[in-house]
């Protein structure tokens, strides 16, 4: 039948993938007949993503019919019978990011009466990670809420890429497959700046860890834009000072999102007023609301590298940017996934 996957060989142990490091191909045309069917699931929220993701693995997406009733109510059917498959449903959480949480939350409710045997709830960005404890009295752990959501509906594993903390893999009652963007934002650093001029710099002291990982993949040195900012007000941040020497270097300022780029543009602005011969922001997830393009065309930073965990418009698009694909990453672990393989050699020395 068109449309349909076919058999595939397991992958051999310890097969050299060549120049197909995450092994994708092997997986071409999943569905074993009578025992396992994988299903790839897409809501509207980032359906090119979804059609990269399944090209990669050799599969259709699945059909399915979603619309919103003039209310704003959404309704979802899958186009096909799903009972006992493998469902991976794949949403990216941006604006509007209640809508498209919700549209994922009513797929997996319908995948789970559908009979599906397992539904893996893919989520290349996890809507409401920042709001992962109280800070103040009367304040929601709203991260935590989002996991016990989609354990209701009835997903059985999460997947997300760079969560906001780690913590956040424990709100969930069930395996959590943690994907990290770092391997394909190092390699394209790599490939295309000068590593003995750079400098790693974390843009406050939250993101140490992560820009300690990102020294030692890189042999690079690495600073710290110490900052404060108002609890009252959100998205803004005064910069103090700069840990650390970065005179005459390429700063590389990684973080995991830029919302409205407040932040990042300010710290970045710190590093030139300190002395850094060029800055180049590295950041997973490009949120960009409100006034995040402007900042970022107006500033004096040289590139924006970001993934596509979230969908760019055309109009969010400038010359300085540089979009990487995460598909390779999610398709890869889903075939581990779906093979009963192990996530976590996806990323061993990276995590």
């Amino acid at each position: 039948m068109p449309g349909r996957p076919g058999f595939a060989p397991p992958r051999a142990a310890g097969s050299d993938r060549g120049s197909d490091p995450w092994g994708v191909r092997a997986v071409t045309g999943i569905l074993a007949t009578g025992q396992k069917k994988l299903m790839l699931f897409s809501g509207r929220a980032h359906p090119e993503l979804a059609r990269q993701v399944a090209r990669e693995l050799g599969v259709e997406l699945a059909p399915t019919r979603a619309f919103d009733f003039a209310n704003g109510e959404i309704y979802v059917r899958f186009e096909e019978s799903v009972r006992g498959c493998d469902a991976f449903v794949l949403q990216s959480h941006t604006a509007p990011i209640n809508q498209w949480i919700m549209e994922q939350l009513i797929m997996v409710d319908a995948l789970k009466r559908a009979s599906a045997k397992r539904i893996t709830v893919i989520m290349p960005f996890y809507g409401y990670a920042r709001q992962d404890k109280k800070h103040r009295g009367r304040e929601p752990i709203s991260a935590r809420l989002m996991a016990d959501l989609f354990k209701q509906a009835g997903a059985d594993r999460l997947m997300a890429i760079d969560l906001h903390t780690d913590q956040i893999q424990g709100y969930f009652d069930g395996p959590v497959d943690h994907l990290w963007a770092m391997p394909l934002l190092v390699k394209y650093i790599r490939e295309n700046i000068d590593i003995s001029r750079m400098t790693i710099v974390s843009p406050d002291a939250g993101r140490v860890k992560v820009a300690d990982k990102w020294s030692d993949k890189l042999g690079a040195p690495i600073a710290i834009v110490h900052k404060r900012r108002d609890i009252n007000v959100a998205n803004q941040v005064s910069v103090h000072e700069i840990v650390g020497d970065i005179r005459g270097r390429v700063c590389v300022l990684v973080d995991d999102m830029i919302d409205t780029a407040g932040t990042i543009c300010a710290a970045a602005e710190a590093l030139y007023e300190n002395g850094a011969a060029e800055v180049i922001i590295v950041s997973t997830h490009a949120v960009f609301s409100g006034p995040a393009i402007d900042r970022l065309k107006n500033s004096r930073v040289s590139q924006v590298i970001v993934t596509d965990t979230l969908p760019l418009a055309e109009e969010q698009r400038f010359d300085k940017l540089t979009v990487l694909s995460v598909a390779p990453i999610v398709a890869r672990a889903i075939s581990e996934v779906f093979e009963d393989g192990s996530v976590t050699s996806m990323f061993e020395g990276d995590a």
